[in-house]
């Protein structure tokens, strides 16, 4: 079988569209399933119908790539993107060749190679997404290293590079797309950038240049992906007829909110086509948007439906009990503690209960349970807080949701592993820091009462008393000897 690349898509008379040759605009720090589902499926529907007529030539940020880049130069940048799931009530699965990609760079074998794009007077975007824990400032990294440890230092030094090839001429910095999963992930990158600037004393000229050439975007990104389908691939390259070792899938939701000035639009035309993405000045509405209502709908449901006996995601939104436990959560508890308009904030919720049906992702309700109290802090105790401001009153279905988590985390038997506790007389292990872990050990056998009050004082979890909560400490009190008696299913049950 002919591996993929367009001389075998030329044999295929393949079809599809496919941009050969064209401009490297764009720049991206990373090249894995991430990327290529989402900012790399973007630009390639961009070139299609915007015209936006642009390569991305990628750089792998870590020197281990497990052969991603040898795989992607040896497909001329080409891979098959499978996006799956609900859309409108219906099971979809769309089938796009993405031809955007022009090439991988290892900046551990060739740094020079990566430092030569900035001579290229069409370079225009960076994108990136290097983990969480890419957006960091390491003061260990020298200018002199090849290349610097750090992603943001090397980032300082491509963009000094640009700068002494084109000095201070307007319209030859960069618009910076910073797409890592932490706050303000776009200032965050500028601030490292400015800090190496200084530490590596290169000018006063070229901060400035950093400065005012150049746009960093802090931007929120959306959509599940499950990247290369090991289960699966054999068969599906069989129906392809071409071997394609970077097949790549994720869920057909999807949405990036840019934030950064309109202009940014000129030359990043989203707007000529109906693509998911938001340019605004203000992204955190957003932010705020995905993590209480998607986010949230999960921590504040999964554990009282793992208790409850499910184990799957999608097999919970076919229970009516535990989907109508969610849905009040998220339309008669969360929504009217958001400030976006009511039907946007409603419409995302739609997607969300299809996101979560998506017959092809098994998501684990254990898995989603990792880390349980500081995803409750974040996630859902904000949405308590501004309910209880708001309304004057106690969320019940959010304020049941933290009986189930206190429920879940009623271990017996702390392990290497974790805590070992008990579902329907079978064993299971919660996971969480260990300090958590441990205080809950401590706790195994206090009272409703005793467990209740010491968990909502607990400072060190909520950052501050939940017990001021006027009536909360009693109804989780209430919550829990129900779930003990009659399960957490019942509880959901007269919940709805």
């Amino acid at each position: 079988m002919n591996k993929l690349s367009y001389e075998t898509l030329k044999k295929q008379n393949y079809d599809g569209y496919l941009l050969k040759d064209a401009p490297e605009r764009v720049l991206q720090f990373g090249e894995g399933n991430f990327l290529r589902a989402f900012v790399d499926y973007f630009i390639d529907v961009m070139n299609e119908k915007a015209d936006f007529n642009s390569k991305v030539v990628l750089c792998q940020p870590i020197s281990s790539s497990n052969g991603i880049a040898d795989y992607i130069n040896e497909q001329e940048g080409l891979y098959t993107l499978f996006l799956r799931g609900f859309q409108d009530g219906k099971e979809v699965n769309q089938k796009r060749v993405i031809s955007c990609v022009s090439r991988c760079l290892n900046p551990y074998d060739d740094f020079e190679g990566v430092l030569a794009c900035a001579d290229n007077p069409d370079l225009r975007f960076i994108a990136c997404n290097t983990t969480e824990a890419g957006i960091v400032y390491d003061e260990s990294c020298q200018f002199t290293d090849i290349p610097a440890n750090s992603y943001p230092g090397k980032l300082t030094q491509f963009m000094y590079r640009r700068f002494q090839k084109f000095g201070s001429q307007k319209g030859k910095g960069f618009i910076i797309l910073a797409c890592e999963l932490i706050d303000n992930n776009g200032k965050e990158l500028e601030k490292c950038v400015l800090k190496y600037a200084k530490q590596w004393d290169l000018g006063e000229e070229f901060i400035h240049w950093i400065e005012k050439e150049n746009i960093f975007c802090s931007t929120l990104v959306d959509r599940i992906v499950t990247g290369y389908p090991h289960n699966e691939a054999k068969e599906i390259c069989q129906e392809l007829g071409y071997e394609d070792n970077l097949i790549d899938t994720g869920e057909i939701f999807g949405f990036w909110v840019i934030e950064g000035p309109e202009s940014i639009k000129d030359e990043f035309p989203v707007d000529k086509t109906d693509l998911p993405i938001l340019i605004t000045d203000n992204h955190k509405p957003y932010k705020q948007r995905k993590v209480r209502i998607l986010n949230g709908a999960h921590t504040s449901f999964v554990l009282g439906a793992y208790l409850a006996g499910q184990d799957i995601v999608r097999d919970c939104m076919h229970d009516d009990v535990i989907c109508s436990f969610m849905n009040k959560t998220i339309y008669d508890e969360i929504i009217p503690t958001l400030d976006l308009p009511k039907e946007e904030l409603e419409d995302f919720a739609a997607d969300v209960t299809e996101r979560f049906k998506n017959p092809f992702i098994d998501h684990a309700l254990l898995a989603i349970s990792l880390n349980s109290t500081s995803k409750w802090k974040a996630r859902v105790l904000p949405s308590l807080k501004e309910y209880i401001k708001r309304k004057g009153t106690l969320p019940a279905c959010i304020t049941s949701s933290f009986a189930f988590y206190v429920a879940f985390f009623n271990g017996h038997k702390l392990t290497e592993e974790g805590l070992i506790a008990s579902r329907k007389g079978n064993d299971y292990t919660v996971k969480d820091d260990r300090s958590v872990l441990e205080f809950y050990a401590a706790h195994a056998e206090d009272s409703v009462e005793d467990l209740v009050h010491a968990v909502c004082k607990n400072i060190d979890f909520w950052g501050e008393d939940l017990t001021q909560l006027p009536g909360f400490e009693q109804a989780v009190c209430d919550d829990l000897k129900q779930i003990r008696k009659n399960g957490a299913y019942e509880v959901m049950k007269s919940r709805i």
